[in-house]
């Protein structure tokens, strides 16, 4: 009998031992992974994969990146629902980021330089946290975010899939010009090379000067020089 109450109970740790990870492995469990350290702040130097051409709208073939920004809303860092359209008529730069997400947490101080070097160009950046409220907050406060944020956990994934990252890889980043039409999305941590010229591509479009097949093509032909010259 005692033999058998041993086993019993190994069947159990074994089967909640397998539970265990299942759960861990679940797509829930993206949302909720902290284990990375990593000092926010800290920019990482580029490496040549860093540079890699994004993918761009005009690169894939519909609907996998929308030609316009899709509708959605999210919290903002107080809580009130806001809406992606109220960003309306400046051209973005839209940051889906982490907490848990080293190259995210990188990335955060090109993310600040940029929002206060173009915003007298009517350029905004916006971080979409995709993880849990608590946590977002206090660190946006502790390292003191200047950039609207809205925040999410499921909606922020619906978001990123609209967006045709539908298995989503951190961080990735999203320009728009600022008719609110996709330019490029680039996946991977962000640097200022890359920044810069997609944001020129982007000017010339909001002044007229280019057309958006030839934008998305320029920034794909830049990047991949940039690429190759690393």
């Amino acid at each position: 009998m005692n033999t058998a109450r041993i086993a019993l109970a190994a069947g159990c740790v074994v089967l909640g031992l397998l539970v265990g990870v299942a759960v861990h492995l679940s797509r829930d469990h993206i949302l909720t992974q902290h284990w990375v350290k990593v000092p926010a702040g800290e920019s990482s130097a580029p490496n040549p994969a860093d540079f890699a051409a994004p993918l761009t709208a005009g690169a894939l073939p519909p609907p996998k990146i929308p030609d316009r920004l899709p509708q959605f809303s999210l919290a903002d860092r107080s809580g009130k629902p806001t809406s992606i359209e109220s960003f309306s008529d400046k051209s973005l730069i839209i940051n889906f980021w982490a907490t848990w997400c080293a190259p995210c947490r990188s990335e955060i101080p090109l993310l600040q330089a940029l929002h206060a070097e173009w915003a007298g160009r009517g350029v905004s950046v916006v971080g979409i946290a995709v993880d849990q409220r608590d946590k977002v907050l206090e660190f946006a406060d502790r390292f003191k975010i200047g950039y609207p944020l809205l925040i999410g956990e499921q909606d922020a994934l619906d978001a990123a899939a609209a967006l045709g990252v539908a298995t989503p890889v951190f961080p990735f980043t999203v320009f728009t010009d600022r008719r609110g039409e996709v330019v490029a999305l680039f996946i991977g941590e962000l640097h200022k090379p890359q920044a810069e010229l997609i944001l020129s591509q982007v000017q010339s479009l909001n002044q007229g000067r280019t057309e958006l097949p030839a934008a998305r093509a320029a920034i794909t032909a830049a990047l991949s020089a940039l690429h190759s010259s690393t």
